[in-house]
């Protein structure tokens, strides 16, 4: 397995995972794959499995940079692994990617995870991610709600626990 920034090429192979996973849920199309990769505030890694010509995608995660330079957010837009290859810690690994963007800015992270998804939860959690709110009917197709989780930057988590040294 190994992590590598997602092509325009890998667009259609995210859309399948995209939508074998999220069928309910309105899954994005091998054209948002495309324009989510064009854009120049995104950053989105694939996990890949096999050797060469025989290299399948195995998952994907993508975040944006918003705000100005000197004092960005990071939004996580999406992470998936396919279902064959869950529970093999690819979310971490794509994960580790997200949250090491977002540090090189010492910047804050938020996303949005439907509030029955105990297992991406628990993976944002252990990321340092906290629920911040709900949003209620966020997943308009199935009415589903969504935590809105917040992970502090390195300078914020820094003052933090210094703070609780005192």
């Amino acid at each position: 397995m190994h992590i590598r920034e997602l092509r325009p090429a890998d667009a259609a192979a995210a859309a399948a995972i995209e939508a074998d996973l999220f069928v309910a849920e309105s899954p994005w199309s091998r054209d948002v794959f495309l324009a989510e990769l064009a854009h120049p505030y995104t950053f989105y890694v694939g996990a890949f499995a096999g050797e060469g010509d025989g290299q399948v995608l195995a998952g994907y995660a993508g975040v944006a940079r918003l705000g100005p330079r000197e004092d960005p957010e990071f939004e996580v837009h999406t992470i998936a692994v396919a279902r064959e290859f869950q529970g093999r810690g690819i979310g971490h690994a794509l994960m580790d990617q997200l949250v090491h963007a977002a540090d090189m800015y010492d910047a804050q992270m938020f996303l949005e995870v439907r509030t029955d998804n105990e297992p991406a939860i628990a993976l944002y959690k252990s990321y340092g991610f906290a629920e911040v709110g709900v949003r209620k009917g966020y997943y308009p197709s199935t009415g589903a709600d969504a935590y809105t989780m917040m992970r502090h930057s390195v300078s914020e988590r820094a003052e933090r626990n210094q703070g609780s040294e005192q």
